[in-house]
């Protein structure tokens, strides 16, 4: 024991009148036998240089630290492409198409996201060309333990869309090979996820338990959901300007796609819009002044990568009853399609929806008449509103079952 004590007071002595830190937290820590700097990760103690030149240990050590922790074994820095470099350049490339017009914010944001994940899981001192087919690998792995197969395949496809900037640009000499691997996931595997998530599709009577339920901005949202195929995005980012109340009728490009859209108005949206607009808060901002549809506070329901109209849409259907996997605000679309799809006049369900044709017939139809997207908006409103034929005993409606139906809670959307 005496022995013990003995050494250890000669370590805390050596250390005391070793080399201190220039600095409160320091990342690394000091070797008084080979005045050395250190880092100890996941056990084991790495080393980056000597105290006297305290600088250039702490800058290897930021350079190694990502590879370090994450299992990898630090590349040596050289001359070539680094991941780091490739998504700076990529993002400044994506930043300049949403200068002018190209690309939404939104669009930026998820190749953003992407660019980070490589970072995160390659090292921003990575050299491209120095990647592989088991480093993409490894890649695919990662993110499949978070997403499902159609999140899954989107991922891979903005990563591509990275790597085959860099050859496009001449930013490297080869092409990516990625493997036979990295790939998105097979028909076969989506259409059985498809499977298990189950119809997005509403009935007649969700839909109507919905609107009796919801306040006047979320019917408005909802009507346009089921009417025209609105969905999120395209209610928070509706004009008042595009909006022909008076007769009926809504001309608004998609904001995703750009794609031409025009959709003429149930007199039941047309009325539940006029309630919507005159109760509207005060917008937040010059850019929020002519949004149909605002949050209480006055901004607008999806911007960016937020989406707080999903999360209240989903909340409500829980409040509902209505807890089929896989419903939600953007299942209105679906919803419209499928019954649409039964009229069977493809162009003018595509005009209303914002679906481009590219077919021959596509290039030299030059216009529809609003005779048939009314009919095709028609079908969907009989489909919704139509009440099942009452058996002869059941005419009318008892005055108690009236009463019940009149004191229905009124849910209303946060806010």
């Amino acid at each position: 024991m005496a022995q013990s004590n003995r050494s250890a007071t000669r370590r805390k002595a050596t250390t005391q009148n070793g080399w201190e830190p220039p600095y409160d937290d320091f990342p690394l820590s000091y070797h008084p036998p080979s005045g050395r700097l250190y880092k100890k990760i996941k056990g084991k103690r790495f080393y980056f240089g000597y105290a006297s030149d305290w600088e250039a240990a702490t800058k290897r050590f930021d350079d190694e630290k990502d590879d370090l922790y994450a299992g990898r074994t630090p590349r040596v820095a050289g001359d070539g492409l680094t991941i780091r470099d490739l998504c700076n350049r990529f993002l400044t490339s994506k930043q300049n198409q949403i200068d002018c017009g190209e690309i939404t914010n939104r669009t930026f944001l998820d190749y953003k996201a992407s660019c980070d994940r490589l970072i995160v899981h390659f090292g921003k001192t990575r050299l491209v060309e120095d990647l592989a087919a088991d480093d993409f690998e490894q890649l695919r792995s990662s993110i499949a333990k978070t997403r499902g197969p159609v999140a899954l395949g989107n991922e891979i496809q903005r990563i591509r869309t990275v790597f085959k900037f860099a050859f496009d640009n001449m930013l490297v000499s080869n092409a990516i090979r990625y493997g036979s691997s990295f790939q998105k996931p097979a028909k076969k595997v989506l259409r059985k996820a498809k499977a298990e998530n189950g119809k997005r599709l509403f009935e007649p009577s969700e839909i109507c338990q919905m609107l009796d339920a919801s306040n006047p901005t979320l019917k408005a949202m909802i009507l346009l959901g089921v009417n025209c195929a609105f969905g999120n995005s395209d209610c928070a980012s509706l004009p008042l300007d595009v909006i022909d109340l008076q007769n009926g009728w809504i001309d608004y490009p998609r904001p995703k796609t750009g794609v031409e859209r025009r959709c003429p108005l149930w007199s039941e949206t047309v009325e539940a819009m006029k309630v919507a607009i005159e109760s509207r808060p005060t917008p937040k901002g010059d850019e929020n002044a002519n949004l149909v549809f605002l949050t209480p506070g006055g901004s607008r329901w999806v911007y960016d990568n937020h989406n707080p109209l999903a999360k209240e849409v989903r909340l409500f259907l829980i409040e509902l009853g209505i807890k089929r996997k896989g419903l939600s605000f953007y299942t209105l679309r679906h919803t419209f399609r499928t019954i649409a799809d039964e009229t069977r006049d493809f162009p003018a369900i595509d005009l209303v929806m914002g679906h481009s044709d590219n077919t021959m017939g596509g290039n030299y139809r030059e216009r529809i008449a609003d005779d048939r997207l009314k009919a095709v908006v028609d079908h969907v409103h009989d489909w919704l509103f139509s009440k099942p034929e009452a058996d002869g005993d059941d005419e009318g409606v008892d005055a108690n079952e009236a009463d019940v139906q009149d004191d229905r809670p009124q849910l209303r959307i946060v806010g």
